[in-house]
């Protein structure tokens, strides 16, 4: 495991979301942490490069947290980002494209070809993290878009409603307990 990439990640990643230029606050860090902690998890359940997966996990965000003008194609500015990063430590020429690639086929509301386990874990670990992080999108709902009690109700139960329909099937099957649990609170 590389953990001066790692360990170097999870500074810069820190720094970036504390920045003040960053729209988004210090709950993508959150956001961020979350999609590690669920890409860590998966790659062990499908016997995935782990490393490459946390290291995607960190760098998935990237674009959108150094320059909101870079959001809309995050997955894809964020390749470019990654790949100066880890060019600096010399990282595995090979790993580079893997991690690129998990990048690139991230965001749920984009219908990529995720090609490999590592490509469907960072997406299913972004989608999933969304049950690790309901306090902030109540925050979302009721305080930055002002909904009423019942309505904000409906707007983050219809939010992870649509993250667990993002999932891969065997990440449905795994996270189901989780997803029914969680559910039953709404």
């Amino acid at each position: 495991m590389r953990e001066d990439i790692i360990n170097y990640l999870k500074n810069e990643i820190k720094n970036r979301a504390e920045n003040e230029n960053n729209k988004f606050g210090i709950g993508v860090l959150y956001h961020i942490e979350a999609v590690v902690k669920n890409a860590e998890i998966l790659a062990d359940e499908y016997k995935a490069d782990k490393e490459v997966c946390i290291i995607a996990a960190w760098l998935h965000d990237i674009a959108s947290i150094t320059d909101y003008k870079l959001y809309k194609e995050h997955h894809i500015h964020g390749i470019k980002i990654a790949d100066e990063i880890l060019r600096k430590f010399n990282y595995d020429e090979d790993k580079i494209d893997l991690v690129k690639k998990c990048i690139l086929n991230h965001r749920g509301s984009i219908d990529n070809k995720r090609l490999s386990k590592e490509e469907q874990i960072i997406a299913d670990a972004d989608a999933i993290s969304h049950f690790d992080s309901i306090p902030s999108l109540l925050y979302l709902a009721y305080k930055e878009k002002n909904m009423s009690i019942e309505d904000g109700k409906e707007f983050v139960k219809s939010k992870l409603e649509r993250s667990f329909n993002k999932l891969s099937d065997d990440s449905k099957i795994f996270y189901e307990e989780k997803f029914k649990n969680i559910m039953k609170i709404f």
